[in-house]
């Protein structure tokens, strides 16, 4: 009895701890004419293999290896993905969605990648990937930031813990 009392705290206190850590990726970020409400993230490298039982993330390896047969191609498609869920007040103007990101191997240098939306939907989403020779020879990605800009207004933004 007293083995079952412990492993309950012990149920409790790992429901908890994922709890935080999910809400913490979910943050919503809100500026003057739009948001940004969740950044997904995934690092791929088909190189480790992926020692769980959890189907989600066998899933989304899965989904980015697809097609990839020889290890030439899975190379190429190792990196980082990221996911942005965002939506916007006005939805007639188009705007522009940036992230900017600094790499491991780079130093302080930020890149951006830059997307321009002309149908912009209730609900919207944006993907970036950071793959092939830019990680290779960069390095993982340490930190970013996502902005929805239009005609050089900052809609919304959003950045990761290490940007500053």
């Amino acid at each position: 009895m007293n083995r079952l009392f412990i492993g309950r705290i012990i149920q409790c206190l790992l429901c908890a701890a994922l709890m935080t850590v999910t809400s913490s990726c979910s943050t919503v970020s809100k500026g003057p004419g739009g948001q940004i409400s969740k950044v997904k993230y995934f690092h791929l490298n088909p190189e480790i293999p992926l020692n769980t039982e959890e189907r989600a993330l066998q899933m989304e390896r899965d989904y980015h290896l697809y097609g990839a047969v020889t290890r030439a191609e899975q190379r190429e498609r190792a990196g980082h993905y990221y996911s942005i869920f965002w939506k916007t007040d006005d939805r007639e103007t188009p705007l522009i969605v940036r992230f900017e990101y600094r790499q491991a191997d780079s130093g302080l240098a930020t890149k951006s990648m830059e997307i321009p939306v002309d149908r912009i939907r209730r609900s919207n989403l944006t993907r970036f990937e950071v793959t092939g020779d830019a990680y290779h020879e960069q390095g993982r990605v340490t930190a970013w930031r996502v902005t929805l800009v239009r005609d050089k207004e900052i809609l919304a933004s959003q950045e990761s813990y290490l940007w500053n």
